[in-house]
């Protein structure tokens, strides 16, 4: 009896070696699936200061981001030819932000645009005399977005200015997105955005990074709620927001230290946030108008010189995500 025990014993054992022979092998970490890269979207509102066209370009060759700039066509018409431009219910030759300082300024930023496209950037629309829309009809809308595509198609030709040979076909087909000035935006400018030939908006605000949704046709961006200061309290991603925040909309120099520390920390935060976790969109937006002596730039330049570099992320403009999204692909072809 006890040898038909040992020998039960022996084949159970037997058995059970053979079983974990075929059974699956343990899965490795490298089995695991790979995160998604983290996209970081950053914009600049106006793009009228040609030193800063500069500096935003430098800062994209030294840590390979592309960026979106929403430019203000009334920067592309001089004092001599501001009379071109009326936005609706305003008479001719009026605008929130000014014009072009003169003939040779306008001819400096039209050659800021071919470069900054020629490098890939994006060129987006940021309406004309930066009027706020709030009550505009759809009419009204379609109205101010033919004068932005007339009078950037046409620059070179109303300002006097030799036309290069390539520029037509580029500006007829360049504008495919656009953010609302005061970020004012509703249901005549959804109605009016893809009859005017947009393919995204960037007007939105949400409570924290997120999918962008295409609703009707247009991709629909929002700058985030993010966490910033001592407190934490959340501040709309956006160097304006910062600028009231710290210094109640008026200039303090003095401090300007401190308040690149605390935005470069609220950037930095909001950033590893999802990095960390499910690397959903991280979306910033500037100003050519250096604020608090420029602290919002010089915690933009920090910022993008650590994390636009790295191998798992991408800073990417509007279009290139827009692009990727229709085409259904599942990562980006450009950034760190």
């Amino acid at each position: 009896m006890l040898r038909s025990y040992r020998v039960l014993a022996f084949n159970l054992a037997s058995l059970a070696c053979l079983n974990a022979a075929f059974a699956d092998p343990p899965k490795s970490q490298a089995a695991s699936p790979a995160k998604p890269k983290q996209v970081v979207l950053i914009s600049f509102d106006a793009a009228r200061e040609i030193s800063q066209w500069e500096r935003s370009r430098a800062l994209a060759k030294r840590t390979g981001a592309h960026f979106t700039y929403f430019l203000s066509c009334v920067f592309l018409l001089s004092p001599d030819t501001r009379q071109d431009y009326a936005g609706p219910g305003k008479t001719a030759g009026k605008s929130n932000v000014g014009f072009g300082a003169s003939r040779k300024d306008v001819a400096d930023r039209l050659e800021q645009v071919r470069l900054a496209a020629a490098e890939g950037h994006d060129i987006g629309s940021h309406a004309c005399g930066h009027f706020d829309g709030k009550a505009w009809s759809k009419a009204d809308w379609l109205a101010e977005f033919a004068s932005v595509r007339r009078i950037f198609e046409n620059a070179y030709a109303i300002n006097g200015i030799p036309e290069p040979a390539d520029w037509r076909d580029f500006a007829h087909h360049a504008l495919i997105g656009f953010r609302a000035p005061y970020l004012s935006a509703g249901k005549a400018l959804y109605e009016a955005l893809p009859e005017a030939g947009f393919q995204y908006d960037a007007s939105g605000v949400s409570n924290g990074p997120a999918v962008p949704p295409t609703l009707n046709g247009t991709t629909r961006f929002a700058l985030p709620l993010i966490p910033e200061g001592p407190k934490a309290k959340p501040v709309v991603a956006m160097d304006y927001n910062l600028y009231v925040r710290h210094s109640g909309g008026t200039e303090k120099p003095a401090q300007s230290a401190e308040f690149t520390e605390r935005a470069y920390q609220a950037f930095r935060a909001a950033f590893d946030t999802e990095y960390r976790g499910k690397r959903l969109p991280l979306e910033l937006g500037f100003h050519f108008t250096l604020m608090n002596n420029g602290a919002y730039w010089d915690a933009l330049e920090r910022f993008a010189g650590e994390v636009c570099v790295k191998a798992d992320v991408e800073c990417i403009s509007f279009r290139d995500y827009v692009g990727r999204k229709r085409a259904g692909e599942t990562q980006a072809s450009v950034g760190g």
